[in-house]
């Protein structure tokens, strides 16, 4: 099978016309991901605003550590630690309300998702911008979750999964898990 250079689709993809105008069909591609392992804050809630699809909503904590000191290259000094807080607001159905049922306070966990800027009024009608994290997918690294719900200590993935077909969600194998989430989400297991 015949197949063009990389090079000669894109530049298909992006046609600029000559001059100081850009052309009516520019496309480009973008990403806006984010990757966080951290531990949790404070217990989730769910809040449902302005009768729309409720959303769970808990802040995450990561940490930064430096060596601090005269002498970095031989690894002698104090130690300093910045801890961030990151907004977390997770969507999606299933996910939404596993998340919201199994992470508590102290939870370990890795989430991925896309960042979000957006406005809102506080009590005092003042109006004030917030960041927060998206979720697509959320993995339990927490011992808590590892035994309580798991047994074998293996790392717990949920993921929002759109097949119409209901024999695709087996059990996990590994650890006999069954399908969660109403048959919308799929837990995988590695160790």
């Amino acid at each position: 099978m015949w197949r063009r250079p990389a090079w000669q689709v894109l530049r298909q993809l992006v046609r600029h016309e000559s001059g100081d105008t850009v052309g009516s069909l520019v496309l480009e591609r973008s990403m806006n991901r984010v990757q966080l392992l951290g531990r949790v804050g404070q217990d989730p809630i769910m809040r449902q605003v302005d009768g729309k699809n409720p959303v769970t909503i808990f802040s995450l904590a990561t940490n930064e550590m430096w060596r601090t000191g005269e002498n970095e290259v031989a690894q002698t000094g104090d130690i300093s630690q910045k801890t961030t807080w990151h907004r977390i607001s997770v969507f999606r159905p299933g996910l939404r309300d596993v998340t919201y049922q199994y992470v508590k306070k102290g939870s370990r966990l890795y989430v991925e998702g896309k960042l979000d800027y957006g406005e809102y009024t506080d009590k005092n009608n003042v109006r004030r911008q917030a960041t927060t994290i998206i979720a697509d997918n959320v993995i339990f690294l927490s011992d808590n979750i590892k035994e309580k719900y798991y047994g074998l200590g293996c790392f717990v993935t949920l993921r929002w999964h759109q097949c119409s077909h209901p024999n695709t969600l087996l059990r996990c194998y590994a650890c006999r898990l069954p399908p969660g989430g109403a048959g919308r989400m799929t837990i995988s297991c590695s160790f």
